[in-house]
């Protein structure tokens, strides 16, 4: 038990401090409510960073100088996070992808986007990109949430007692209000058909799993699982825990990096207009 204490409380103090920032982060109105964002670069494909269940856009600190430099790129903070305003709607994914939509309209930043999620973020951008897929030109997941995450051996309900002490005393009411819609968000993605013209990344941690039990071994399964729900997706297995956008930001720079080039490639194939 000591063991496991010790290394929650070395994940927390990490999650918590930070590495770097995000400069530039400002404030907007959309559909009457502060949404709290950075916004830099040029061209396109834009590319719009979703963050993790509890996570701010601070983890984008190591792969945001590469995304702008190569291309124009959003990141921000979902309703309830950071200086953006909470929102009384549910929390489910339906209603982030439609607030996350209104942002990029607000900021006239036309599709289609190349979609970068990371854990529950991934879900999310597994959602926007099923229910639209004429605004995504690619979709890279970064230890993405599995739609079933919350099935079987994953249910909260089965996690351990020290798991289930740490989340609730270091996550706000807004995390625990997505937590709770997951398994919702999950089925509706399921539910919902993938696009095969959209090319996907998927990028898994290898480290993540920590010591033996049902818990870790089911998360290890869905990992494995999530490049099975896109056909032809490319997966890496990267060296790293979870928070592979601090541990090992050079993959996900990477997989950018091939997104935004194959969506430029494909837009260069477009039919000419007469």
């Amino acid at each position: 038990m000591m063991k496991r204490w010790h290394w929650a409380g070395l994940l927390l103090a990490w999650v918590l401090s930070g590495c770097a920032t995000v400069p530039g982060a400002t404030t907007a109105t959309v559909d009457g409510r502060q949404v709290e964002y950075v916004q830099a670069g040029q061209g396109g494909p834009v590319v719009v960073f979703e963050n993790g269940l509890g996570a701010t856009l601070d983890w984008w600190a190591k792969v945001w100088p590469d995304a702008v430099a190569q291309t124009r790129a959003v990141a921000y903070h979902r309703a309830g996070y950071g200086r953006s305003d909470a929102a009384s709607q549910p929390r489910d994914g339906a209603r982030v992808v439609e607030e996350l939509r209104a942002l990029l309209r607000a900021r006239h930043l036309p599709p289609p986007y190349v979609l970068v999620g990371h854990s529950l973020g991934g879900l999310y951008m597994q959602l926007f990109a099923r229910q639209y897929p004429g605004e995504v030109a690619a979709l890279v997941l970064v230890d993405s949430t599995h739609p079933d995450q919350v099935k079987g051996a994953g249910d909260p309900a089965q996690w351990p007692v020290w798991l289930k002490v740490v989340f609730n005393a270091t996550t706000s009411g807004t995390a625990k209000q997505e937590l709770a819609a997951l398994d919702a968000t999950g089925d509706e993605v399921s539910r919902l058909p993938v696009n095969p013209a959209v090319p996907v990344w998927v990028l898994s941690a290898q480290r993540a799993a920590g010591a033996p039990s049902a818990l870790a071994d089911d998360a290890q399964r869905k990992r494995a699982d999530l490049a099975h729900l896109y056909p032809g997706s490319a997966q890496v297995w990267v060296d790293s825990g979870h928070g592979i956008p601090l541990e090992k930001p050079e993959a996900v720079v990477l997989a950018i990096r091939e997104a935004v080039q194959a969506a430029r490639t494909a837009r260069n194939h477009l039919p000419k207009p007469h």
